[in-house]
């Protein structure tokens, strides 16, 4: 399929994305990586009258660290992110998610803010902004503001987001030294979106869990923070009865659909069974890292 005729832009500026997107409104679109919003293209499915390319903006890539803060441009790929240095040492899980997301080829141009900013609910990286309590910034023509990524998600494909407005960068809380993380992601095979996947970021201190944070991944329409799967965890050394319950509660918040990756059944209860294993994985983790 061959997309409609659309008119190319290619701003320098977030400013200047942003005075174009503002003129055409609802006939607009900002690019990033494309992955998602090109096939959708070719199939007629979204015909966006003009384009936004994003790639120019130098201001929107690029990981650095303010104080006890890691902050992401939206523009930064997920190879930038698997090669830096500093989300290597301070945020070592967003390295291991990326290398789950697609192939080497696509994670080259594929963007952390593409990533969590069109909604949909396979993509591994807003579940993951969610159990980090990351903070989204974005830019329209009101000017900029905030939201938080457990607030962002409002169903499949729809977002916080207003008309007009892009994402421009991600702020993260640095964990403490010597924290555990995971991301169990259950495929079909590489490059596939999730059957079920979950993220685990925890803090242990004599033996037991003292931090816990969980969010789950194309698993409902949205990606799921898992606050009360999170407090079974908090004062236990993780034994087998409390991976269980972690895992049942994860599996009562899932609401799957039936795919290609299996039936409804089939994906809620591997809900909980990756919940168990970030888990176990985090901890461990944790314990060596103490």
């Amino acid at each position: 399929m061959i997309p409609g005729q659309f008119v190319y832009h290619r701003p320098a500026s977030i400013a200047e994305a942003v005075a174009v997107l503002a003129a055409h409104g609802d006939e607009a679109r900002p690019l990033s990586g494309g992955h998602s919003l090109i096939p959708m293209m070719k199939l007629r499915m979204a015909t966006p009258e003009h384009l936004v390319d994003l790639a120019g903006i130098s201001e929107l890539k690029g990981i650095s660290q303010q104080g006890q803060t890691i902050v992401i441009g939206a523009m930064t790929t997920q190879a930038d992110l698997i090669k830096s240095d500093l989300l290597a040492s301070a945020l070592p899980i967003i390295r291991e998610t990326s290398l789950q997301i697609a192939d080497p080829q696509i994670r080259t141009k594929g963007t952390i803010g593409g990533n969590v900013a069109n909604g949909d609910p396979g993509n591994d990286m807003p579940g993951l902004m969610q159990c980090l309590g990351a903070t989204y910034h974005l830019s329209g023509a009101s000017g900029e503001r905030t939201v938080a990524a457990r607030d962002f998600y409002q169903g499949a494909y729809f977002t916080s987001l207003d008309v007009g407005e892009i994402l421009t960068s991600i702020s993260i809380p640095v964990p403490p030294a010597g924290h555990g993380y995971a991301y169990e992601k259950l495929k079909r095979k590489i490059g596939d979106y999730a059957t079920a996947a979950t993220a685990v970021i925890l803090t242990m201190a004599d033996g037991k869990v003292a931090t816990c944070s969980i969010a789950l991944t194309n698993v409902s329409s949205t990606p799921l923070f898992a606050e009360e799967a999170a407090q079974l965890c908090l004062g236990t050394s993780l034994d087998a009865a409390t991976l269980k319950a972690a895992g049942e509660a994860a599996k009562s918040i899932s609401d799957p659909a039936a795919d290609g990756r299996g039936t409804a059944e089939y994906r809620r209860e591997m809900a909980g069974v990756v919940t168990a294993r970030a888990l176990a994985k985090a901890a461990s983790r944790a314990m060596k890292g103490a």
